[in-house]
């Protein structure tokens, strides 16, 4: 290694050598600062923290029946709660109420009273392991102040602060979502009402054109078809019962007058009417195959058959016998009038008259009955497509006002629950300490510091005066200084009274340096006993 280079043992020995050749001027301030910054801390007031832990208890109820209003975390529910106990009408009610700094009230302000409360509350989140902020399950409050018993009091009423904010704070939520939801369903079920009022008064202006009674309508319009033709069929058969009874007439008038209208022979009535009763019979018989005797067209037939049979019954009564028709022939008939036969013919096509009339009305107004059917099942689609329209606003607003329904009586049990204390509360596990030592002044950590402070004073005292001193201390020096060689040695001679002198010295400047030492460990020992 080189001559000018040195190795970090020689470094150490030379700092060791000047801090033996200047021990005092770090002895002296490192014991005067232990000393000053001692009686200091002892000169400080005394604090007493006094602190309370609250533990966050979870929802008494299980969630599955019974889902909370409040949806904010711990972490941020307690910052809001914060603002509201470290308000600053809160505090300085707590400030007057305990009396706190009564001799500094007549110089301060409230803004600078309620920062120096604020100063000393401390509010610390706690967690049960490593997590993120949402873990948070408890959190402690503490309070400063120079008397214990005062700072256990301001505790006691800042944690029951907190949890009153806390009930009040979760119950006025609760209330708060409670009164919106009935709210919003109010307006839900007025949107309900008008969406139902247009559905009804839309099927009500649309009665038979409805798509739920297009079955009904179809059922209607084959029956009102098969009526039709039953008309139609009895229409027919009351035109050919007239035919017949004109027919009839037409005979009775022939056999009256004695001259046939074609010049054929004159055929008898009763045969006539024997053989239209024969063709009513077989009609009948045909009807009851399909139909049972109460069915109106068997009803009807059932009445001609009994007209026709009264008729029968005339003829024969009004017909002579058969010895006296050949002269009877040969006379002038009697009167039509007079005739009984054709008495009851006559009156018999006067109700065949009435009845196709009835007929021909019954046609007209089944006629009409059918178009309006088929115009119904016309409009069905139409009125199904207007009405799918209005059912999926009804829908929706239905779904809406259910869902709005649900979620009130959702919240309804979450507010009386919060009510009742049974939801996420605050509860005190570690009630407000009454501390028995100051938190505050840390004496020794102060004494401390002023040893620190008044060694690395005195090391920098010495290293300044090593860096002015030019004096040469040995053989090193010299040869670092000078580059010739060192040809002599001159060692120090001294008197044994110089010795004795400077042996009698050294033994004091040992004790003193001692005495030095166990000051400052006394002071720091005493100081940590009282601390």
């Amino acid at each position: 290694m080189p001559e000018h280079e040195e190795n970090f043992d020689v470094v150490l020995e030379r700092v060791l050598k000047i801090a033996l050749r200047r021990r005092w001027w770090v002895l002296i301030p490192a014991t005067v600062l232990t000393l000053c910054a001692a009686s200091i801390s002892f000169m400080l007031p005394e604090k007493y923290e006094s602190d309370a832990t609250i533990f966050v208890e979870p929802q008494q109820v299980p969630e599955r029946y019974v889902t909370a209003n409040t949806t904010i975390d711990v972490n941020q529910m307690l910052l809001t709660m914060t603002d509201a106990v470290l308000s600053r009408t809160q505090l300085l009610k707590i400030i007057d109420e305990f009396g706190l700094y009564s001799q500094k009230k007549g110089h301060l302000g409230p803004e600078q009273l309620v920062a120096l409360i604020r100063g000393n509350i401390k509010l610390e989140p706690l967690q049960e392991g490593p997590g993120e902020p949402k873990d948070l399950n408890a959190f402690k409050i503490s309070f400063t102040d120079n008397d214990a018993h005062t700072a256990q009091k301001v505790t006691s009423r800042l944690t029951t602060l907190f949890i009153n904010v806390n009930n009040e704070s979760r119950e006025e939520q609760s209330t708060s979502t409670t009164n919106f939801l009935a709210d919003q369903l109010k307006s839900a079920e007025e949107d309900l009402r008008q969406q139902e009022s247009r559905v009804r008064e839309f099927k009500m202006s649309n009665l038979g054109e409805l798509p739920e009674e297009q079955a009904n309508n179809l059922a209607f319009l084959s029956g009102l078809q098969g009526q039709l033709q039953n008309t139609m069929a009895a229409l027919s058969r009351a035109r050919e019962h007239r035919a017949y009874l004109q027919t009839m007439l037409s005979q009775y008038q022939e056999i009256s007058t004695g001259v046939s209208v074609s010049g054929a022979p004159i055929a008898s009535p009763a045969e006539t009417i024997k053989g239209e009763l024969s063709k009513l019979e077989s009609e009948k018989t045909e009807l009851l195959g399909r139909y049972t005797e109460k069915y109106p067209d068997v009803v009807k037939i059932n009445e001609q058959i009994k007209e026709t049979e009264a008729l029968l019954a005339a003829v024969e009564d009004a017909a002579p016998p058969a010895k006296d028709r050949t002269a009877q022939e040969t006379k002038q008939a009697k009167p039509l009038e007079k005739n009984p036969a054709m008495a009851q013919l006559t009156s018999e096509l006067e109700s065949n008259r009435l009845e196709i009339d009835a007929d021909l009305a019954d046609q007209k107004q089944t006629e009409t009955r059918i178009a309006e059917y088929q115009r119904r099942l016309n409009l069905t689609p139409v009125r199904e497509q207007q009405l799918t329209d209005l059912l999926r606003n009804y829908n929706q607003s239905k779904q809406h006002y259910e869902e709005l329904l649900s979620k009130k009586t959702d919240s309804e049990l979450a507010t009386n629950m919060v009510k009742q204390q049974q939801g996420q509360r605050f509860q005190i596990i570690d009630q407000p300490s009454l501390p028995s030592r100051p938190s505050s002044p840390a004496r020794l950590k102060i004494s401390l510091a002023g040893l620190a402070v008044g060694v690395g004073i005195g090391a920098a005292l010495a290293f300044l005066l090593e860096i002015k001193n030019h004096s040469l201390r040995d053989e090193r020096e010299l040869r670092r200084d000078f580059s010739f060689p060192l040809m002599l040695g001159v060692p120090i001679l001294q008197s044994k009274v110089e010795e004795r002198r400077r042996l009698r010295f050294a033994v004091l400047e040992g004790l003193v340096a001692t005495l030095l030492c166990l000051v400052i460990s006394a002071t720091e020992l005493y100081v940590y006993w009282r601390g």
